[in-house]
This record gives C-alpha cells, structure tokens and sequence, in this order.
C-alpha cells in the first residue's frame, strides 16, 4: 500500500468535513482495501465511518423501512423488522458474499460502489428504493448509471436507503462459486405502484426489465414471464459465462424469483 493517514471521525458533520476536504470514505473496506492493496486505489487519507453511529440502524417509517448507510449485511439479515416487512431484503443479505464479508460489509459502501455484479443494487432498483445522502435524496431509477458509476458527487456522503415495503417481493441469484456475487440476479417484487424487476450481474450494471414488468403487471405468475427474452446484446461476456448464458438464465431467475415471491 500507499503511505496515508487515518481518521476515525465519531460524528457524521467531522466525517462529512474531513471527505470534502479530500478525504476517501472507507464503510466496510470489502472495495476499498483490497483495491489499495492491488495498488489501484491510493488515497492520501482515509475516513473510516465505522464509528458514526448515527450512520448504522434500521428504523421503520410509514410504508418503508430506512436503513442506515453503515448498517451491516449480517445485521440487515437478522434483523427481525426487516423479515417482518420485506423479507427478500433480509434473505438477499443473507446471501452476500461469506459470513465474514457480511459481517464487515455495509449497504452503503455496496450501494456507493456499485459492483455490476453486486446484490443490493438489485434490492434497491427492484423496490423502489431512495438513497439518502447529506445533500438530497436520489431515486433508485437516477441513482445507478453504470459500471461503477454513480448519481453521487464529490464530497457526497450517503446516509441511509429508504426501502417501500412491497405487496410480495423476492430476489433469487445464479452464484458465481468463487466470489458469490450475481453471475445473473432478479430481485421482483409487486408494489402499490406496480411491478418491478431488476437484474444484476449480466452487463455494465444493473437494470429493469421492462418486457418481464410488463408481463408481470397482467399477470403475476412465472408463466407470464416464460416467454419473455432478454436480448443478448445487454448481456457481458467472461469465462464464467458468455452472453447467450446470462440471457437464459435471467429468464429462469425470474421465474424462480416470482414463484418464491408467490410462496
């Protein structure tokens, strides 16, 4: 690694100060430190927010559930306010990576990375969700734009995400077996405003579905979706799977997804 400095800020206004004025978030450093380790990160200073409490916590508002920025994966899985409200959320937490990455691992340092691969970005874009931050508060659907790419700017820290609770909702993922991350994810869920469906791990990040929501919008079952295709040209291609692969296999995780959603 690089030479840095460390600050360990205890309130979200000095970490907020110490980030605008250069300094490089660290959540919890599944990215950022085996980023600095390979050398393709060198910040000069690093914020750890793990001591900002206000930052973590999981709290229920009206029709929707707010998470903390620098709330867990593991505590998200466990929480019994999250199985009660949107248990795809907890369940999709639950399947982050292994038990020391979830243990180390926070929504808002997988949100503000956004991994094309990575489980929450699914959760969020499926649901609806918005992601709050010490400036404004930016819809899922402005939030994502691309590979790694963010509505963030500069000196923008997220705070919480803001989750509607869903009528039913579900996520199910083809695991890549050596990291765990979405070789191809559907989180689908049937909410007040609609359906929606999300897909992660098939292309430059993560995206709706609008042919599958259609369908799902006449008919929520995993027939209506059985011939619905998803166009290879949207789809990546690597040694783990080429792009006619991905493309089939959204097809099957989004029947499975709203089959489990169905119960």
């Amino acid at each position: 690694m690089y030479a840095f400095t460390y600050e360990r800020p205890v309130s979200q206004a000095d970490a907020l100060a110490l980030i605008q004025a250069g300094g490089k978030a660290l959540a919890g450093g599944q990215t950022l430190l085996a980023s600095m380790k390979l050398r393709l990160a060198a910040p000069e200073q690093i914020v750890d927010l793990g001591a900002v409490k206000e930052l973590a916590g999981i709290r229920k508002e009206g029709d929707a559930l707010v998470i903390g920025a620098m709330t867990r994966h593991a505590d998200v899985a466990e929480s019994a306010d999250v199985r009660a409200a949107i248990p795809a959320l907890a369940a999709l937490a639950g399947g982050i990576g292994d038990k020391q990455v979830r243990a180390r691992g926070t929504l808002g340092g997988s949100v503000a990375n956004n991994d094309p691969a990575a489980d929450y970005p699914a959760a969020l874009l499926g649901l609806g969700a918005t992601v709050h931050t010490t400036a404004r508060r930016i819809e899922a659907d402005d939030y994502f734009q691309g590979l790694f790419a963010t509505a963030l700017e500069e000196g923008e820290l997220i705070t919480a995400v803001s989750f509607p609770i869903p009528r039913r909702a579900a996520y199910v993922k083809f695991r890549q077996p050596a990291s765990l991350f979405a070789l191809i994810g559907v989180f689908v869920a049937q909410t007040e405003r609609g359906v929606r469906v999300a897909v992660t791990g098939g292309g430059n990040g993560v995206f709706r579905h609008a042919g599958m929501e259609a369908a799902l919008g006449g008919s929520f079952t995993p027939e209506a979706i059985a011939s619905v295709r998803t166009g290879e040209s949207e789809m990546s291609s690597d040694l783990h799977g080429s792009s006619a692969y991905r493309a089939h296999l959204v097809g099957v995780m989004a029947q499975r997804a709203v089959a489990k959603a169905l119960g």
